[in-house]
C-alpha cells in the first residue's frame, strides 16, 4: 500500500514539475500587446495618469466615462480650461510607473520588441488641437538616477469629433527602460476657449512590420509662425536668452491689434529690469532644447527665411535676427543672420537668406537679440509671418 502512495506522490511530483516548468516558460514570452489603458479597472492596464504638468489646475480627468468609448464600457475624458491657473501657458499629462515617479525612482518597463504604440483618441465638437503625443522622456538630460531610455513624439495633432486611431512609431527606438509610458501635451494658444476630448485603447504593440522612421526633408514653405494656435506653426519661444531675460521680456504671441496677416501677431516689450543689458529668444524643437536632443528638423529644401516686423514707434534697433546656430550635442548643421536691423513703424518684410547654407539639421528655428545700449528707453516691437520658403 505505501509503495502505491509513493508512486503517486511522485506522479504528481513529476506532473508538478511539467506544469511549473511550462509556466515559467510562459512567463518568459514577449506578449505582442501590453496595454496602458483599455478599460476602467482592466487587469491588462499599466501605467499610472499621475504626471500633471504646466497648468495642472486647468486639468479635470474621468478614467471611467461612459460618453461613447471606442471599445469596452469606458474611456478617458480630459477637460482643460485654458486658465492658466499656474500661469504656464500649457499642461498636460504623463502615465509613470510607479505613480509620480520622475525619475528618482527605480521602476519602468522594458519595452524591448514593442515597435509602436497607438491609441484612439476624438474631441467633443472636433477642431482641439494636442501640441504632442509621446512615449517616454522622463528625466532626459535631467539629473536623475533613472531617466528613461529614449522619447519619441509626434504634434501636432488637431482631433475630430469622431473616433481616429493614431500611431507612434517606436521602431529602432531604446525602449528597455520605459518610465513614462504615454503623454500628451496642449496649449492655451491652439485653444483658447480650453478642450475637451477622449481617449481610448492605448498599447503598445510588436509589429514586426514597422521599419524605423527616415528623417523626412519638410515641405516648404514650413511656418514658425503663422498665427495663434495655428497647426501650421513649428518651434517653441522657449529660449529665453539671459537666464534673467523672464524680468526683462514681455511676450504675447497672440497680439490682435494689427496684425500683418490673420488674426493674430506677437507682441514683444523689452525693458533692461535686471541690468544685464541684453536679451533675446529662441525658437526651438522641442521647448528648452539646446542642443541636448536629437530633435532637429531637415529644412534643406528652404531657400530663405521670411518675416514681418515693425516698431511700436519706429527706430528700435534689433541687433541680430537668426536661424539655426545652436550649438550643443546636437549642434544645428549650420546658421545664417542678418543684423543689426532698424525697424519701421510701418510692418516691414525682411530675408535671411539660406543660399549655400546646410539647413539639413535645425532645432533653433529662429532667434532675436537686442540690447539696451542701442534701446536706451526699452523697445516693443511686432512679428509675424515667420516662416522657411
Amino acid at each position: 500500500m505505501r509503495k502505491f502512495i509513493v508512486i503517486g506522490l511522485l506522479g504528481y511530483w513529476v506532473i508538478g514539475l511539467c506544469v511549473f516548468g511550462f509556466a515559467q516558460e510562459v512567463a518568459t514570452v514577449k506578449p505582442e500587446t501590453f496595454a496602458i489603458y483599455l478599460d476602467k479597472g482592466s487587469r491588462e492596464n499599466h501605467y499610472i495618469p499621475s504626471g500633471w504638468m504646466g497648468d495642472y489646475g486647468d486639468i479635470r480627468m474621468n478614467d471611467q466615462s461612459l460618453n461613447n468609448p471606442h471599445s469596452g464600457k469606458s474611456c478617458i475624458q480630459f477637460v482643460y480650461s485654458a486658465k492658466k491657473s499656474q500661469g504656464q501657458g500649457w499642461a498636460g499629462v504623463y502615465w509613470q510607473f510607479p505613480a509620480n515617479n520622475w525619475g528618482t525612482k527605480k521602476g519602468g518597463y522594458d519595452l524591448t520588441g514593442m515597435t509602436k504604440l497607438t491609441f484612439w483618441a476624438r474631441g467633443e465638437k472636433g477642431g482641439e488641437i494636442i501640441q504632442k503625443f509621446g512615449v517616454g522622456g522622463i528625466g532626459l538630460n535631467k539629473n536623475v538616477p533613472y531617466s528613461d531610455s529614449s522619447v519619441t513624439e509626434i504634434e501636432p495633432i488637431e482631433l475630430t469629433d469622431v473616433w481616429k486611431q493614431y500611431t507612434i512609431n517606436l521602431a529602432g527606438k531604446d525602449l528597455s527602460y520605459i518610465n513614462g509610458g504615454f503623454f500628451w501635451t496642449i496649449t492655451a494658444d491652439s485653444n483658447p476657449d480650453g478642450a475637451t476630448f477622449y481617449l481610448d485603447d492605448i498599447k503598445f504593440v510588436a509589429d514586426p512590420t514597422m521599419k524605423p522612421e527616415a528623417k523626412k526633408r519638410e515641405a516648404m514653405p514650413f511656418y514658425v509662425y503663422s498665427d495663434r494656435g495655428s497647426i501650421s506653426n513649428h518651434f517653441i519661444p522657449s529660449g529665453w536668452m539671459p537666464a534673467t531675460a523672464s524680468q526683462d521680456l514681455k511676450y504675447n504671441q497672440g497680439w490682435k491689434e494689427n496684425p500683418y496677416l490673420g488674426d493674430t501677431c506677437i507682441r514683444i516689450a523689452y525693458n533692461d529690469n535686471s541690468g544685464t543689458r541684453w536679451a533675446g529668444i529662441y525658437w526651438q524643437h522641442p521647448a528648452n532644447n539646446w542642443g541636448t536632443q536629437d530633435a532637429g528638423y531637415d529644412l534643406s529644401a528652404a531657400k530663405k527665411l521670411t518675416f514681418w516686423a515693425r516698431g511700436e514707434k519706429g527706430g528700435e534697433r534689433i541687433e541680430e535676427f537668426k536661424a539655426g546656430g545652436i550649438m550643443g550635442e546636437f549642434s544645428d548643421s549650420d546658421s545664417a543672420s542678418i543684423g543689426p536691423v532698424i525697424l519701421n513703424k510701418e510692418w516691414t518684410q525682411y530675408t535671411i537668406d539660406l543660399g549655400g547654407k546646410d539647413m539639413s539639421y535645425i532645432i533653433g528655428g529662429f532667434c532675436w537679440a537686442t540690447n539696451i545700449d542701442v534701446n536706451p528707453e526699452g523697445i516693443t516691437f511686432y512679428l509675424d509671418e515667420i516662416k522657411y520658403e
